[in-house]
């Protein structure tokens, strides 16, 4: 087993839940990235952003899972799990 192979999908995990957080704020509000991350921490919505940025983990899984790269699967589903615990502490 290499795990090194697992860091690598943790980290496309978080990368692509960044980018999906960034395309979000980009697309529906009008304020740059860290205004509109700003703005939706002090309402209160910085953990339901970071759980809409995690929607496109699931396309990644699945093509890595056609790919034939499981271990790399498991760790998007691991950055997954990060980020919910993550979301989680922000909406308390």
């Amino acid at each position: 087993m290499n795990k090194i192979h697992l860091l690598y999908g943790f980290l496309i995990g978080i990368a692509v839940a960044t980018l999906g957080c960034y395309g979000y704020v980009e697309i529906f509000t009008e304020y740059s990235f860290l205004e509109g991350f700003k703005i939706l921490k002090f309402q209160g919505f910085a953990g339901m952003l970071i759980t809409l940025g995690t929607v496109p983990n699931l396309a990644v899984f699945f093509l890595l899972l056609r790919l034939k790269k499981e271990l790399m699967a498991r760790g998007v589903v691991l950055s997954v799990i990060v980020l919910a615990f993550i979301s989680f502490l922000m909406m308390n």
